[in-house]
């Protein structure tokens, strides 16, 4: 295990996670209520023990684990979200996501995205990129199945894009690369965790991944809170920040 690639034990861990994850809500022992929190904690623990294991020289930012600031020296950090859509999961929609990403640098390098609720499960990773199928005449805005940020919603309009409601950040992110969309633009507030490895997953297909004013996301930052976001095909980015920008110029 430790001689394998920093992408390949990404979506390693990735995918055991998704597959713990869909042990402990078919055990039937856990009520609606308290299916979310057991999920989550589950997957940490598997996640950060196997990290500490086999990359204890690096640094490790999770979700679901007390912060610890000695990270801000290292290069390298692993950034992981257990269940990226807890809601999604414990319903047993398949847009929810494990996230599992490795930033070096403050960069989002190395990645994967497990889907565990899509049929078989699937994993995109950065280091077997997919051929992104290429966009429909009508364009389609992925937002959120119960917040569509209004930025998202009047920029759809402006795009006459449809816009197709989802679940988790990262099932939103890999909708573009498996064909199901064509943009993920979010301004609601996310934290680090939320869009490390989807958008390294994201630039290794050769997608466009930025804030929403255009400025790279940069990760391993004191505040991990990290509230906007854009990934969308490489050629449609410079006719959405240009619809952002000029939605902000109108506000101000």
């Amino acid at each position: 295990m430790n001689r394998m690639s920093d992408a390949a034990l990404a979506a390693h861990l990735a995918e055991v996670a998704g597959r713990i994850l869909i042990e402990v809500r078919e055990s039937g022992v856990f009520s609606a209520k308290a299916l979310g929190k057991a999920g989550d904690q589950t997957a940490n623990q598997f996640l950060c023990h196997a990290l500490r294991e086999v990359r204890g020289e690096d640094a490790l930012l999770s979700e679901e684990e007390k912060d610890n600031e000695d990270r801000l020296a290292q290069s390298r950090v692993w950034i992981v979200d257990p269940v990226d859509g807890t809601r999604e999961y414990g319903e047993a929609r398949a847009d929810w996501a494990v996230h599992v990403g490795l930033a070096i640098d403050g960069a989002p390098v190395i990645g994967a995205v497990a889907l565990p609720g899509f049929e078989g499960g699937v994993v995109l990773r950065t280091d077997e990129p997919r051929t992104v199928p290429p966009a429909p005449e009508k364009l389609r805005m992925v937002v959120s199945r119960t917040r569509p940020a209004a930025e998202a919603v009047a920029i759809a309009q402006k795009l006459d894009a449809e816009l197709v409601p989802m679940g988790s950040a990262g099932a939103k992110a890999m909708a573009i690369i498996l064909g199901q969309a064509d943009i993920y633009l979010h301004s609601g507030g996310q934290y680090e965790w939320d869009s490390m490895a989807p958008a390294a997953v994201a630039l290794a297909h050769g997608l466009h991944a930025s804030r929403i004013d255009g400025s790279p996301l940069v990760y391993n930052q004191r505040d991990v809170y990290l509230p906007d976001l854009l990934i969308c095909r490489q050629e449609h980015a410079e006719m959405v920040l240009g619809h952002i920008a000029a939605l902000a110029q109108d506000a101000a």
